[in-house]
């Protein structure tokens, strides 16, 4: 099958966090399985734009991505020669495949797809969230939903959800959908960690004692101060805490550590990848992500993967895992909770083992992107109405 995909940032610009990994994921994985896969995207990546050819498909572990410029409007995505683009090529795609809400790559995609007849599908990665709503922008957001987003999905083919969390979110925004396909995010299985191949900052935190980890984003929503002020009540363990921080949130979060007396116990390592992270998940005690709203947790998976306990709470999709595969703990995102969850870990290593053992497996036997891809070409299959053909 012919694929498109559009996106609003892509790879290389990894500070837009999960969705950018998944998407390409998905993508690769799809690739692999024989489709011609290609993405739409901009080069935007935080002020500057990202070092990558313009309006030509450059080749990223076989998937074709086009990157187009956004000059004007940038918090929109807007790019005008992608939608031309889109109006003159989206046609020759068997089904187009839509990652955000209330951005203009969405709705400029959403519009040629109709006008072309082409299916398409919409997955608004975590964004319909009737308290997100509320908490950032709601006027605005409530204006684009009943000017676009309501068309763009009331035309879509499906809606594409991560979990049963992001549908019944989406349900509790008033929204319609002409069905719905929860197909998770994946992961990609990795080879050992090469000692060689980590910062020595890196392997001087993981080597210095039992710490949770926090992995992702430095966001209002994903409940960091309640996991420092957690780490509070507990002796001698440390939190590190590694991801980007385009919300300007450390200089707070490091005050709030320093009121609490635990300054030198709590690490800020800006953003991982590669080695680094593995190395970090390896070594921790368990991965904390207290989430206030995730649609999926990508981070909860690769804690699985790494065969680590994951402490979340009940808004992170992957929740209702976590404990059907008893790999985890589920709390609220309360100080005192956290505390306990990471105590009963810290304090009991054969159950953090056995739970991380749990996960691993699990992450194996379900979360694969062969997996997962497997699933989304059944789920464009029946879109398309076309019988399946043997994947290359």
């Amino acid at each position: 099958m012919r694929l498109l995909h559009v996106v609003p940032s892509y790879l290389p610009a990894v500070r837009y966090g999960g969705p950018i990994a998944s998407v390409h994921g998905l993508c690769s994985a799809l690739a692999a399985r024989g489709h011609d896969v290609h993405v739409f995207t901009t080069s935007v990546d935080g002020d500057g734009d990202s070092p990558v050819p313009h309006e030509t498909p450059v080749d990223l572990d076989g998937v074709a991505v086009t990157y187009f410029r956004s000059r004007r409007l940038r918090r929109l995505f807007w790019a005008p020669a992608m939608g031309r683009a889109l109006r003159e090529q989206v046609s020759g795609f068997d089904v187009v495949h839509l990652h955000s809400v209330f951005l203009w790559p969405t709705s400029a995609a959403a519009r040629a797809a109709r006008r072309s007849g082409v299916p398409y599908v919409v997955a608004p990665r975590g964004m319909l969230v009737p308290e997100l709503i509320a908490a950032r922008s709601s006027v605005a957001k409530r204006g684009w939903i009943l000017v676009h987003e309501r068309r763009n999905l009331r035309g879509a083919a499906a809606v594409h959800v991560s979990s049963d969390l992001e549908r019944r979110d989406y349900l509790r925004c008033g929204l319609d959908a002409a069905r719905f396909y929860e197909l998770p995010n994946g992961i990609s299985t990795s080879d050992p960690v090469d000692p060689n191949a980590v910062s020595p900052a890196i392997r001087h935190l993981a080597g210095s004692g039992p710490y949770v980890l926090f992995l992702g984003r430095l966001s209002w929503k994903k409940g960091i101060e309640p996991l420092i002020e957690a780490i509070a009540r507990i002796d001698a363990v440390g939190l590190v805490v590694a991801g980007h921080d385009d919300e300007a949130l450390r200089p707070r979060l490091e005050r709030r550590a320093a009121e609490l007396g635990i300054a030198s116990r709590v690490s800020f390592t800006g953003a991982v990848g590669g080695a680094d992270k593995a190395a970090l998940l390896q070594g921790c005690v368990a991965l904390a992500a207290p989430s206030s709203s995730e649609s999926f947790g990508n981070v909860v998976l690769e804690a699985m993967a790494a065969g680590r306990p994951a402490i979340t709470t009940p808004e992170v999709g992957l929740a209702e895992a976590l404990v059907r595969h008893d790999c985890g703990v589920v709390v609220p995102a309360d100080p005192g909770a956290l505390a306990d969850a990471i105590a009963g870990l810290v304090h009991d290593p054969e159950l953090a083992a056995r739970l991380g053992a749990n996960g691993r497996r699990a992450a194996l036997a379900e979360y694969s992107w062969g997996r997962i891809a497997e699933r989304t070409e059944a789920a464009y299959r029946e879109l398309t109405r076309r019988p399946a053909a043997t994947a290359a």
